[in-house]
């Protein structure tokens, strides 16, 4: 670490009855090759042995920070608090039930020092993009729009320039498990985007994740399309705006259907299109 203590990145880690996994994913980060970091570990009110696992391993390894949260924030909110108290020029998360390969971050962080316009970067899972592929917002929006939809991952997807982050209100707490596709849309629409055709991060799947909320996702969907072209710069003509709008709405309205008939849901069917407040304009 530099004399000054201060890290070039900043790993940040929620964590919330995280005892099954939070130890593998702390480690996941300590065993980088990219050595200049501090990890700083938010536990929301956890009631397990989630704190015990990390003090443990912070009494071995100092670059590890934490603190318990006075009352549960809740996801975003303390996604947004942890950042708050990061001191390093990059940051990244990686959640604290997921785990990232070794190169992970000197990957990202040497891409993203070569392009010293990037604001974040993203991982890019699909085979058109073979290098670090440099977007300004018009490009990354029209992509993301009309190619490839690359900005609807989750957090630790994403490394981000801190002040840029801090700067444009960090994470929206409006849309619950969606608040990342908003959020992803409003960053690209200010300022550069570094595509990473490089899948370093281990996502794990189980029963406890807030994105396993299906239901959730057939209106937030809805709601954060409309709200993003109604409130964000984005680099379409007024009839490119209806036509994301009309084809958004077309496969939300679907996304609905398909969940009643799977799971015999018929209320909550209804109570899903109620919540998205389609319009008759949306499908014009």
């Amino acid at each position: 670490m530099p004399q000054n203590n201060i890290p070039l990145v900043s790993v940040l880690m929620t964590s919330y009855n995280r005892e099954k996994f939070i130890e593998e994913s702390i480690w996941s980060v300590l065993n980088s090759t990219f050595k200049d970091l501090e990890l700083l570990i938010s536990d929301d009110c956890s009631s397990d042995n989630t704190i015990e696992i990390v003090k443990k391993i912070a009494s071995i390894d100092s670059r590890v920070k934490w603190h318990i949260n006075e009352k549960n924030l809740g996801d975003y909110p303390n996604r947004n608090k942890v950042a708050s108290i990061a001191k390093g020029k990059y940051m990244l998360y990686v959640d604290s039930d997921d785990t990232i390969k070794n190169d992970a971050i000197e990957f990202a962080i040497t891409n993203l020092t070569e392009k010293p316009t990037a604001k974040f970067s993203v991982i890019y899972p699909f085979e058109d993009i073979k290098a670090p592929t440099l977007l300004n917002p018009y490009d990354s929006l029209r992509k993301h729009f009309f190619e490839r939809s690359f900005l609807n991952l989750g957090p630790g997807g994403v490394v981000f320039d801190r002040l840029f982050f801090l700067s444009n209100q960090s994470y929206s707490n409006q849309y619950g498990p969606a608040n990342d596709l908003y959020s992803h849309l409003k960053f690209a629409s200010k300022g550069d985007a570094l595509l990473l055709p490089y899948r370093y991060l281990n996502y794990r799947i189980h029963d406890g994740q807030e994105s396993n909320n299906k239901y959730a996702y057939l209106y937030l969907n809805q709601l954060v399309i409309r709200d993003a072209i109604k409130e964000f710069e984005l680099p379409f003509s007024k009839n490119e705006k209806k036509r994301i709008l009309k084809n958004k709405s077309i496969s939300n309205l679907f996304s609905i259907i398909r969940y009643v008939i799977k799971y015999k849901k018929l209320r909550q069917g209804f109570n899903a299109f109620k919540k998205a407040k389609f319009i008759l304009a949306d499908f014009i």
